[in-house]
């Protein structure tokens, strides 16, 4: 396994506690699944007031990623963010093998927190927030996320959907979330 779903966000909204709360958030559960001899990084990408920030594709390594059923997700980066991605409701699973829910199950969470372009950039800056100020807001802010099953408003992308309507738990659960995010094995 190299790459999953977190099966439970920190459970404060987009706060969480920065990309080094995210990154040990992801370490945590990979640990707690028996694959925590990996370095394990959170998709996330951040913002800066004079710039683009740190980039989400720059902090998970080369690939290849596979779920913890072996199946591939991607090979490298060029095929994660362009062309041969595998990220789907089937294959989109939390560290211990399961499904996340998606926009037809009864609980909808498909919204994954990313905070980056389709790419796997950061945004330019611009008047809004894309990242719950660099994940560690869970009031004020937005976050951009992805939708781990590729359905729902017309938008399929796996990491850049739509906005957030907020940074609070509640506010992410009304859009279709639960504070979840991708991590992957930066080795």
């Amino acid at each position: 396994m190299s790459f999953f779903v977190t099966s439970v966000g920190p459970g404060n909204g987009g706060d969480l506690g920065g990309l080094e709360g995210a990154d040990a958030h992801c370490q945590q559960l990979a640990e707690a699944a028996g694959a925590g001899d990996r370095t394990w990084r959170a998709y996330l990408s951040t913002e800066a007031p004079d710039g683009r920030g740190e980039h989400a594709r720059n902090r998970i390594g080369q690939g290849p990623w596979y779920n913890a059923n072996g199946v591939l997700i991607a090979a490298n980066l060029t095929d994660l963010h362009l062309y041969n991605t595998t990220i789907t409701y089937e294959t989109a699973l939390d560290e211990n093998g399961n499904r996340v829910k998606g926009r037809y199950d009864d609980t909808n969470e498909h919204d994954m927190l990313t905070g980056t372009m389709e790419d796997g950039t950061a945004y330019f800056p611009d008047d809004q927030d894309h990242t719950c100020n660099n994940w560690t807001s869970s009031g004020e802010g937005s976050a951009q996320l992805g939708h781990h099953d590729r359905h729902g408003g017309g938008n399929v992308s796996w990491n850049s959907a739509h906005p957030s309507r907020g940074c609070s738990p509640e506010n992410l659960q009304s859009t279709g979330g639960n504070g979840y995010f991708y991590c992957f094995a930066a080795d």
